[in-house]
């Protein structure tokens, strides 16, 4: 069947040279890819490995199941190719394009960010993800000052050039997106970009496809759950060149877009709140803490020109809000990169069984345990890998893995 041909890519700007433009990948190996990133336990950074060490998502699709028999999973069956083909009638259906990493038209800051999301679908003129953005996020249950706070300044800001990132929820997330509706704005989903949360926002949806991009790493038809939304998150501040706080409480999900934002080394902002407002707690401790306080554009385009050292910034420094419920599949930390692995493909049984004793509930760095396994990085990393698409362990956020339980 047809697979979607990737867009074209943005224009480049007076005066620059254009990057050059990656090999069309065949339409073949555009649904392997799609297929392997939709395969079980593999997320981008497995994904990554596996391009590398095989050369193509064909040749990694065969690998995988021998891959997990040697973790320990003998039933493996990679995404079958009959739900891929589905998944781009879906996206054809709905009017999206599909845009893998690696082909001319994905985002070019995304593609910076460490792990970059290996499948998006968009839907709208989907050039406008290769303008420069800022994003703008914060509460729900907004105040009005807050509400007007973010229509003036997404309003100057993309009178200016820039294009809003949000993340289409309830309150500012809805006034940023509405005021940049005629300069342009993107719309991160946390489930498929056919399946529009909240409900209400559906008309505004509509609307932003018009002249902007409803945007996604989730397969067409996912219903967003809580899981999803700390994964979004990552692609709003990934998207763009900052991210400005405007009504953040301590402990809300607007911070995790700001945690994001400086673990991609993008700048951070926020626009204070008045101290009694619970509203404003979260933006209120984060600029005492270091991040650029905002009052105007005029200030953003200050804390782009400067990036900032922020305390948050610094190591061991733990965050407003530290969650580590980023799903199965969400790597923010891992492995080894290995370019090369000259041994059988097969890490060893023994090695393996050794990982797994050393490993329990709580979570241990994976230095440590290479360190104890006293294998070579190559086959240290090759083990991690089978017995991560055995589905026996989890590798979680900060170079920390654990075991995945029994239930697995």
């Amino acid at each position: 069947m047809p697979v979607a041909e990737p867009i074209a890519p943005s224009a480049a700007q007076p005066g620059t040279q254009p990057a050059a433009q990656p090999a069309p990948l065949s339409s073949s190996e555009r649904l392997a890819r799609l297929r392997l990133a939709r395969s079980v336990n593999v997320g981008p950074r497995t994904y990554a490995y596996l391009l590398r060490r095989f050369g193509n998502a064909e040749r990694a699709l065969e690998a995988l199941p021998s891959l997990a028999d040697a973790g320990g999973k003998s039933d493996y069956v990679p995404c079958p190719q009959a739900e891929a083909e589905a998944e781009i009638e879906a996206g054809q259906a709905a009017g999206a394009m599909m845009i893998l990493f690696g082909e001319a038209g994905y985002p070019p800051l995304l593609a910076e960010i460490g792990l970059p999301p290996p499948v998006l679908w968009a839907v709208g003129p989907a050039g406008i993800l290769g303008r420069d953005a800022v994003a703008i996020v914060g509460a729900r249950n907004a105040s009005a000052l807050g509400l007007r706070t973010a229509r003036n300044l997404s309003r100057a800001l993309g009178e200016a050039g820039q294009v809003i990132v949000s993340g289409l929820a309830r309150g500012i997330d809805a006034a940023a997106h509405e005021a940049a509706m005629a300069t342009g704005t993107v719309a991160v989903m946390a489930g498929g970009v056919d399946r529009i949360y909240p409900p209400e926002h559906e008309q505004l949806a509509a609307r932003i496809a018009e002249t902007g991009v409803l945007v996604s790493e989730c397969p067409m038809g996912m219903a967003p759950t809580s899981r999803h939304f700390p994964r979004r998150n990552r692609l709003i501040s990934g998207l763009a060149r900052g991210v400005v706080l405007i009504e953040a409480a301590i402990r809300s999900g607007s911070l995790i877009t700001a945690r994001y934002a400086l673990e991609q080394g993008r700048e951070a902002m926020a626009c204070p709140g008045a101290p009694e407002d619970p509203r404003a707690g979260g933006c209120n401790q984060f600029i005492r803490d270091g991040a650029a306080l905002i009052r105007n554009a005029e200030d953003v385009f200050d804390a782009l020109a400067g990036p900032r050292t922020l305390a948050l910034a610094e190591p061991g420094r733990k965050f407003l809000y530290d969650d580590d419920a980023f799903g199965d599949d969400d790597y923010a930390a891992g492995f080894e990169a290995i370019d090369d692995f000259d041994g059988d493909d097969r890490a060893g049984a023994a090695l393996a069984e050794q990982i797994l004793r050393l490993l329990g509930a709580h979570p241990v760095e994976l230095d440590e345990i290479a360190r104890q396994c006293g294998a070579s990085p190559a086959e240290f990393s090759l083990a991690v890998l089978e017995l991560d698409l055995a589905g026996r362990i989890e590798l979680l956020p900060g170079g920390m893995m654990a075991s995945a339980g029994p239930e697995n």
